[in-house]
């Protein structure tokens, strides 16, 4: 019974150091949003940070003017979300973003 219990410990313990690593590289950044009338383009701002490699998901909701975006932060760094975001741009209008500290 000992060798079991041995076992199962061991067994959780692989478990666990196999998803930690996944789980501490995840990371929300918040970006401050603004620039003449991004606040209409919001679809465009969640398709540029969906192309930044490394970002999961993307709020636009929870806080108004702010992106929160949720990313591995092994791969994708706070510079390449507002320069996804600092891309967003039309015919007379703009978006910009800055991360909030």
């Amino acid at each position: 019974m000992p060798h079991a219990r041995t076992l199962a410990l061991a067994i959780v313990c692989a478990i666990f150091m196999m998803v930690l690593p996944v789980v501490a590289a995840d990371q929300q950044v918040t970006l401050a949003l603004g620039g003449k009338f991004c606040e209409f383009y919001g679809g465009d701002v969640q398709t540029a940070l969906m192309k930044v490699t490394g970002v999961k998901a993307v709020d636009l909701n929870s806080k108004k003017g702010h992106a929160v975006v949720t990313v591995d932060n092994t791969k994708a760094k706070p510079t390449q979300l507002t320069d996804a975001v600092n891309a967003v741009k039309g015919d007379g209008w703009h978006c910009k973003a800055e991360v909030v500290k």
